[in-house]
């Protein structure tokens, strides 16, 4: 029983963003669980690169994909369908961000941030519907997972505005979408990850001090692992994810519930 929990075998995945990252945890952990998974990055002499890399693990492929712009999202859907006629899982991962002050914050920030983590999301998603809509049985629905953040739910930018505010964007529509598709077959959820190392989040967290200073905020004591981002793409990809649909799901050490622990406090009881 606790094999088939997470049995992803006979299933195919599509991983934007699967080159780097968290986009390459995800692809990794659905390789290993059985699936077959196609990856998509901008880059794509470098995804098909790993994806050499990861068919040791498993029947994977890798192509370019920039979900950026409507053109690059008519190309990844060409290529997704010239190699496969079914698609149970699909993972929005890929994403940008932007850095800047708040008085030098710019329309070209809010533009290349939201056209890659909210308009190529949905977009994709879009073309890919019927697919997904298709490929669905009876009792074991299609799945997307949305790669959302932390940031999304908090207030908190940390001088990304742009990216907090999509990322919030893709919690609600992840909500909007499983309101609409949960009874045509494809559960549609999200994870909401806190700090994680990745390529990203490098230029903070990339030396032992900024991780430490990172780690500390955490109420958990410290970062993601890949292990935590895996357990919970197959929760939500395996058996158990066939009954959740529209859930937030923050894999973040405790960082979005936690708030001051007393409002009225009597010092001297």
């Amino acid at each position: 029983m606790f094999e088939n929990l997470f049995d992803l075998r006979g299933r195919t995945a599509l991983v934007t963003g699967g080159a780097t990252g968290l986009g390459r945890i995800c692809a990794e952990t659905l390789l290993k669980a059985g699936g077959r998974v196609l990856i998509a990055s901008r880059k794509a002499s470098q995804c098909e690169v790993v994806a050499a890399e990861l068919r040791a693990l498993g029947a994977c492929e890798g192509f370019g994909g920039d979900v950026g712009n409507e053109a690059g999202v008519a190309a990844l859907v060409d290529q997704v369908r010239a190699r496969t006629d079914q698609l149970h899982i699909l993972v929005n991962n890929a994403g940008a961000t932007w850095g800047a002050d708040f008085e030098e914050f710019g329309w070209q920030a809010w533009d290349k941030v939201l056209s890659v983590n909210v308009m190529g999301v949905f977009e994709l998603t879009r073309h890919l519907m019927p697919m997904l809509i298709a490929s669905s049985i009876e009792g074991e629905p299609s799945r997307i997972v949305n790669v959302g953040s932390m940031v999304g739910t908090l207030p908190l930018a940390d001088r990304a505005y742009s990216y907090a505010t999509s990322k919030a964007a893709v919690h609600h529509l992840t909500r909007i979408l499983a309101n609409e598709f949960t009874p045509r077959g494809v559960n549609v959820n999200a994870i909401a990850p806190g700090p994680f190392t990745t390529k990203m989040t490098a230029y903070a967290l990339g030396d032992a001090h900024g991780a430490g200073e990172a780690a500390s905020t955490v109420p958990a004591g410290r970062l993601g692992r890949p292990d935590d981002m895996a357990a919970a793409l197959l929760y939500l990809c395996g058996r158990g994810g066939s009954f959740v649909s529209g859930a937030i799901l923050p894999v973040d050490g405790g960082m979005t519930s936690q708030t001051r622990q007393h409002m009225f406090r009597n010092d001297d009881a």
